[in-house]
């Protein structure tokens, strides 16, 4: 069973991209499901024909849908909704309007499109899910919800876990509803938890960030590989898309243009060392149905099997020392040298060694921190930063 999630700055690609790796996936005979979890579903204009909230097969193989998650809440969250919103009210503690908007948890909607993810793995109906995702701030959101709604269901579970303990024998004859709520919290819970399991092991999941060679698009993926690493996801692969021809044309925009592209693409093959990097071409037809997603993905991957796991391995790990002192840790097996060079500006950290140059976003919690110094062992850079200055005293006077 493999998942394979693509993720990206809106507009670089993302569903074609998936689409393709389905097709392809899907021609060399596994059984292939492509779902959308972006709220703004595309997938089904990139196939050209309608889309459901369940699995459609359109091809050999091949399986299409298009996550409905306002359905899915209607469905299966109001009555849990409603609970938590009397709960809350219990005792007078919160009026009526903030009980209500409390009441909903959470990344309620992006736990649902998790939950169809994981329901796909465990029942193993198809071979491979390729997940078309959100822009990349939505689907980092989503991809943190595990661990955000376990703690907000554990305190929940808490609130309530004395009275329920002593009122259970009875609750059948008197508190049917709310024993239930809270049974099926706990399994949530419990499912939430299987999830975070199964979206973290590199023999099951994959990472691809899709990306244009241009700054903001690159600083963004930049920023989605550093996230990702924060918490586990197995990152496999770089898609950079619309490389423009050679061929293109000799005027003064198209040479421009080709110079601005060659600029990004040198900084993301070193930028997003070690990972493995496809590239795909830009068209002069729109990439549209199965036949033109499979040209596409003959020339991204050429003979390779887009569904295989290309690449294992942590890219960043942080660890934080008892004296408050955080060690970043990035794997750079091709780079040689021992004088490193660090320069920081804000959220940006800017390394060198010898002729090897890298421009990297930084998490925010080492953002704010003063980089103490570098040194490339054993092809793995370890960046010391130092414990965060403490607030300056305000003059109340």
């Amino acid at each position: 069973m493999r998942i394979i999630l693509y993720l990206g700055k809106g507009g670089v690609g993302k569903t074609t991209v998936a689409a393709a790796t389905a097709v392809r996936s899907a021609q060399l005979g596994y059984k292939t499901l492509v779902a959308s979890t972006d709220i703004a579903h595309s997938l089904a204009d990139s196939f050209d024909r309608p889309l459901d909230a369940k699995p459609i097969e359109i091809a050999p193989n091949l399986w299409a849908q298009e996550i409905s998650v306002v359905a899915d809440i209607v469905n299966y969250w109001d009555v849990l909704q409603g609970f938590v919103s009397n709960m809350m009210r219990e005792g007078d503690k919160l009026n009526k309007v903030v009980a209500d908007e409390l009441s909903a948890f959470p990344g309620m909607d992006e736990i649902v499109s998790l939950l169809h993810i994981n329901k796909q793995a465990k029942e193993r109906h198809f071979d491979r899910v390729i997940i078309d995702a959100a822009p990349t701030g939505e689907t980092i959101r989503l991809l943190t919800m595990p661990d955000t709604f376990r703690w907000y269901a554990g305190h929940l579970a808490r609130y309530r876990t004395g009275v329920m303990k002593a009122l259970r024998p009875f609750a059948g004859r008197f508190l049917n509803a709310p024993v239930e709520i809270l049974d099926a919290l706990e399994k949530l819970d419990a499912a939430t938890a299987e999830l975070r399991t199964t979206l973290s092991d590199p023999e099951i999941s994959s990472y691809r960030v899709v990306l244009q060679p241009e700054k903001m698009v690159m600083r963004e993926a930049e920023r989605a590989v550093s996230y990702l690493g924060l918490f586990n996801y197995p990152v496999d692969s770089v898609i950079i898309n619309r490389i423009l021809p050679e061929n293109l044309g000799e005027g003064a925009f198209y040479q421009k243009r080709r110079e601005i592209q060659a600029k990004y693409l040198e900084m993301i093959e070193a930028n997003f060392a070690p990972l493995p990097l496809w590239y795909a071409p830009y068209y002069d037809h729109e990439v549209v149905g199965t036949d033109a997603l499979a040209r596409l993905a003959a020339d991204c991957f050429g003979d390779a099997d887009p569904g295989q796991v290309f690449y294992q391995g942590k890219l960043q790990e942080i660890e934080e020392l008892p004296d408050g002192t955080c060690i970043m840790r990035l794997s750079m097996p091709f780079v040689t040298g021992s004088d490193v060079k660090l320069r920081k500006r804000g959220d940006e950290m800017f390394i060198t060694i010898g002729n090897f140059k890298r421009e990297m976003i930084l998490p925010t919690v080492l953002a704010k921190r003063r980089a103490g110094g570098g040194a490339l062992q054993n092809g793995v850079l370890e960046i010391t930063f130092l414990p965060p200055e403490p607030e300056p005293i305000g003059n109340n006077q």
